[in-house]
Protein backbone atom coordinates (compact mmCIF):
# COMPACT_ATOMS: atom_id res chain seq x y z
CA UNK A 1 0.00 0.00 0.00
CA UNK A 2 2.89 2.64 0.35
CA UNK A 3 4.64 3.74 -2.60
CA UNK A 4 8.13 5.61 -3.02
CA UNK A 5 7.04 8.68 -2.63
CA UNK A 6 5.18 7.80 0.73
CA UNK A 7 8.04 6.14 2.05
CA UNK A 8 10.05 9.47 1.45
CA UNK A 9 7.41 11.88 3.50
CA UNK A 10 7.03 9.06 6.27
CA UNK A 11 11.16 9.17 6.48
CA UNK A 12 10.72 13.24 7.72
CA UNK A 13 7.75 12.28 9.46
CA UNK A 14 10.06 10.00 11.39
CA UNK A 15 12.52 12.30 11.64
CA UNK A 16 10.16 14.56 13.46
CA UNK A 17 9.23 11.87 15.84
CA UNK A 18 12.62 10.86 16.61
CA UNK A 19 11.40 7.66 15.96
CA UNK A 20 11.85 4.90 13.46
CA UNK A 21 10.05 2.46 12.45
CA UNK A 22 10.63 -1.32 11.95
CA UNK A 23 6.94 -2.03 10.82
CA UNK A 24 6.12 1.05 8.71
CA UNK A 25 2.36 -0.15 7.94
CA UNK A 26 2.11 0.33 11.58
CA UNK A 27 2.95 4.21 11.15
CA UNK A 28 1.08 4.09 7.51
CA UNK A 29 -2.24 2.84 10.15
CA UNK A 30 -1.64 5.35 12.56
CA UNK A 31 -2.08 8.07 10.00
CA UNK A 32 -5.21 7.07 8.19
CA UNK A 33 -8.47 8.25 9.19
CA UNK A 34 -11.37 6.45 9.06
CA UNK A 35 -13.02 8.72 6.71
CA UNK A 36 -10.15 7.44 4.06
CA UNK A 37 -10.95 3.97 5.03
CA UNK A 38 -14.47 4.35 3.84
CA UNK A 39 -13.42 6.44 1.27
CA UNK A 40 -11.61 3.31 -0.15
CA UNK A 41 -13.47 0.73 0.75
CA UNK A 42 -10.69 -0.35 3.40
CA UNK A 43 -11.52 -2.58 6.50
CA UNK A 44 -11.84 -0.87 9.73
CA UNK A 45 -8.73 -2.42 11.03
CA UNK A 46 -6.78 -0.21 8.67
CA UNK A 47 -7.90 2.93 10.04
CA UNK A 48 -6.14 4.52 13.05
CA UNK A 49 -9.48 4.12 15.39
CA UNK A 50 -7.61 0.46 16.91
CA UNK A 51 -4.54 2.06 17.60
CA UNK A 52 -5.89 5.45 18.96
CA UNK A 53 -7.63 2.84 21.46
CA UNK A 54 -4.14 1.55 22.39
CA UNK A 55 -2.32 5.17 22.79
CA UNK A 56 -5.13 6.22 24.90
CA UNK A 57 -4.09 3.64 27.66
CA UNK A 58 -0.59 3.75 27.01
CA UNK A 59 -0.09 7.60 27.37
CA UNK A 60 -2.41 7.67 30.55
CA UNK A 61 -0.27 4.24 31.91
CA UNK A 62 3.01 6.26 31.18
CA UNK A 63 2.02 9.68 32.54
CA UNK A 64 0.53 8.02 35.63
CA UNK A 65 3.72 6.11 36.69
CA UNK A 66 5.76 8.97 35.69
CA UNK A 67 3.83 11.07 38.55
CA UNK A 68 3.63 8.32 41.19
CA UNK A 69 7.31 8.24 40.62
CA UNK A 70 8.40 11.38 40.45
CA UNK A 71 6.15 12.67 43.06
CA UNK A 72 5.73 10.03 45.73
CA UNK A 73 4.07 12.66 48.44
CA UNK A 74 1.68 13.70 45.83
CA UNK A 75 -2.11 12.58 47.31
CA UNK A 76 -4.09 10.49 44.28
CA UNK A 77 -6.54 13.69 44.23
CA UNK A 78 -3.99 16.06 43.19
CA UNK A 79 -2.03 13.12 40.40
CA UNK A 80 -5.30 12.81 38.96
CA UNK A 81 -6.01 16.89 38.17
CA UNK A 82 -1.99 17.15 37.28
CA UNK A 83 -2.70 13.92 34.78
CA UNK A 84 -5.97 15.26 33.08
CA UNK A 85 -4.79 18.82 32.66
CA UNK A 86 -1.68 17.12 30.90
CA UNK A 87 -3.02 14.45 28.96
CA UNK A 88 -6.12 16.37 27.45
CA UNK A 89 -7.19 16.70 23.84
CA UNK A 90 -5.30 20.22 23.39
CA UNK A 91 -2.21 18.66 25.06
CA UNK A 92 -1.95 15.88 22.50
CA UNK A 93 -3.36 18.24 19.74
CA UNK A 94 -0.19 20.64 20.49
CA UNK A 95 2.06 17.88 20.20
CA UNK A 96 0.83 16.75 16.84
CA UNK A 97 1.37 20.07 15.47
CA UNK A 98 4.68 20.27 17.15
CA UNK A 99 5.62 17.66 14.43
CA UNK A 100 3.07 18.38 12.01
CA UNK A 101 1.49 15.04 12.22
CA UNK A 102 -1.63 16.94 10.11
CA UNK A 103 0.58 17.13 7.17
CA UNK A 104 0.99 13.60 6.71
CA UNK A 105 -2.53 12.05 7.85
CA UNK A 106 -4.77 10.30 4.86
CA UNK A 107 -8.18 11.62 5.20
CA UNK A 108 -11.28 11.71 3.27
CA UNK A 109 -12.31 14.01 0.76
CA UNK A 110 -14.79 15.56 3.21
CA UNK A 111 -12.51 15.72 5.79
CA UNK A 112 -9.54 17.30 3.89
CA UNK A 113 -12.04 19.97 2.43
CA UNK A 114 -13.30 21.00 5.63
CA UNK A 115 -10.16 21.39 7.30
CA UNK A 116 -9.69 18.04 8.93
CA UNK A 117 -5.85 18.31 9.18
CA UNK A 118 -5.96 21.00 11.53
CA UNK A 119 -8.66 19.91 13.76
CA UNK A 120 -8.06 19.45 17.18
CA UNK A 121 -9.70 16.65 17.66
CA UNK A 122 -8.55 14.83 15.03
CA UNK A 123 -4.68 15.70 15.63
CA UNK A 124 -5.42 14.39 19.71
CA UNK A 125 -6.41 11.27 17.81
CA UNK A 126 -3.62 10.69 15.79
CA UNK A 127 -1.47 11.46 18.68
CA UNK A 128 -2.89 8.43 20.47
CA UNK A 129 -2.60 6.14 17.38
CA UNK A 130 0.95 7.28 16.81
CA UNK A 131 1.38 6.41 20.27
CA UNK A 132 -0.32 2.78 19.89
CA UNK A 133 1.69 2.14 17.11
CA UNK A 134 5.31 2.62 18.19
CA UNK A 135 4.44 1.07 21.94
CA UNK A 136 3.47 -2.26 18.91
CA UNK A 137 6.79 -1.88 17.35
CA UNK A 138 9.48 -1.46 20.16
CA UNK A 139 8.49 -1.83 23.71
CA UNK A 140 6.97 0.11 27.00
CA UNK A 141 10.42 1.30 27.48
CA UNK A 142 10.93 2.94 24.18
CA UNK A 143 7.55 3.99 24.48
CA UNK A 144 7.43 5.49 27.67
CA UNK A 145 11.23 7.34 26.50
CA UNK A 146 9.14 9.32 23.54
CA UNK A 147 6.17 10.60 25.60
CA UNK A 148 7.95 12.05 28.55
CA UNK A 149 9.74 13.34 25.74
CA UNK A 150 6.76 14.78 24.50
CA UNK A 151 5.08 15.99 28.28
CA UNK A 152 7.76 15.72 30.79
CA UNK A 153 7.80 19.57 30.41
CA UNK A 154 3.89 19.95 30.72
CA UNK A 155 3.70 18.19 33.53
CA UNK A 156 6.42 20.06 34.95
CA UNK A 157 4.71 23.37 34.64
CA UNK A 158 1.82 21.86 35.83
CA UNK A 159 3.18 21.20 38.85
CA UNK A 160 4.95 24.04 39.15
CA UNK A 161 1.93 26.22 39.19
CA UNK A 162 0.32 24.17 42.25
CA UNK A 163 -2.81 23.66 39.77
CA UNK A 164 -3.89 27.14 40.54
CA UNK A 165 -5.74 28.95 37.95
CA UNK A 166 -3.43 30.84 35.67
CA UNK A 167 -4.89 33.73 34.05
CA UNK A 168 -3.73 32.86 29.99
CA UNK A 169 -5.78 35.48 28.06
CA UNK A 170 -4.65 38.42 30.89
CA UNK A 171 -1.22 36.83 29.98
CA UNK A 172 -1.17 36.33 26.19
CA UNK A 173 -2.80 40.19 26.38
CA UNK A 174 -0.13 41.57 27.96
CA UNK A 175 2.72 39.74 26.28
CA UNK A 176 0.86 40.88 23.04
CA UNK A 177 0.81 45.17 23.77
CA UNK A 178 4.16 44.94 23.98
CA UNK A 179 4.84 43.73 19.69
CA UNK A 180 1.72 44.64 18.29
CA UNK A 181 -1.67 46.92 17.57
CA UNK A 182 -4.13 44.17 16.70
CA UNK A 183 -7.07 43.34 18.50
CA UNK A 184 -7.35 40.04 20.25
CA UNK A 185 -10.63 38.58 19.82
CA UNK A 186 -11.82 34.70 20.88
CA UNK A 187 -14.40 33.29 18.29
CA UNK A 188 -16.20 29.98 18.91
CA UNK A 189 -15.85 28.30 15.79
CA UNK A 190 -18.20 25.11 16.73
CA UNK A 191 -19.77 23.55 19.34
CA UNK A 192 -20.86 20.14 19.78
CA UNK A 193 -22.84 17.53 22.05
CA UNK A 194 -26.32 18.03 23.58
CA UNK A 195 -26.86 20.52 26.19
CA UNK A 196 -26.15 19.00 29.41
CA UNK A 197 -22.74 18.40 27.89
CA UNK A 198 -21.36 20.88 25.25
CA UNK A 199 -18.11 20.84 23.84
CA UNK A 200 -16.87 24.19 22.48
CA UNK A 201 -14.20 24.96 20.89
CA UNK A 202 -12.55 28.39 20.37
CA UNK A 203 -9.91 30.69 18.24
CA UNK A 204 -7.86 33.24 19.44
CA UNK A 205 -6.84 35.95 16.53
CA UNK A 206 -4.73 38.82 16.35
CA UNK A 207 -6.12 40.62 13.42
CA UNK A 208 -7.21 38.17 10.64
CA UNK A 209 -4.67 35.66 12.18
CA UNK A 210 -5.69 32.98 14.56
CA UNK A 211 -2.81 32.32 16.68
CA UNK A 212 -4.23 29.48 19.14
CA UNK A 213 -6.82 27.06 19.83
CA UNK A 214 -8.97 25.55 22.54
CA UNK A 215 -11.91 23.22 23.71
CA UNK A 216 -13.65 23.26 27.14
CA UNK A 217 -16.89 22.65 28.59
CA UNK A 218 -17.78 26.39 28.50
CA UNK A 219 -16.52 29.07 26.48
CA UNK A 220 -14.80 30.79 29.58
CA UNK A 221 -12.30 27.80 29.90
CA UNK A 222 -12.07 27.07 25.98
CA UNK A 223 -10.89 30.93 25.65
CA UNK A 224 -8.31 30.59 28.24
CA UNK A 225 -7.16 27.02 26.13
CA UNK A 226 -6.99 28.84 23.59
CA UNK A 227 -4.87 31.57 25.20
CA UNK A 228 -2.19 29.02 26.74
CA UNK A 229 -1.79 27.43 23.25
CA UNK A 230 -0.93 30.50 21.74
CA UNK A 231 1.50 31.18 24.52
CA UNK A 232 3.38 27.87 24.38
CA UNK A 233 3.42 28.52 20.16
CA UNK A 234 4.70 31.84 21.11
CA UNK A 235 7.75 30.09 23.27
CA UNK A 236 6.58 31.11 26.84
CA UNK A 237 7.67 29.18 29.51
CA UNK A 238 5.63 28.83 32.76
CA UNK A 239 8.68 26.55 34.95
Amino acid sequence: MIDDNSRKNFEKLQDNLEYHFEDIELLETALTHSSYANEHNLHPSKSNQRLEFLGDTVINLVVSQYLYLKYPFYPEGELTKIRAKVVCESSLALAAKKVKLGDYLLLGKGEEATGGRKRESILADVSEAITGAIFLDSNFETVTKFLINNFEKDIVKEVAKGNLFVDYKTQLQEKLQKVTREKITYRVVREEGPDHNKLFYVDVHVGQDVIGSGMGRNKKEAEQLAAKEALILMGEDYE
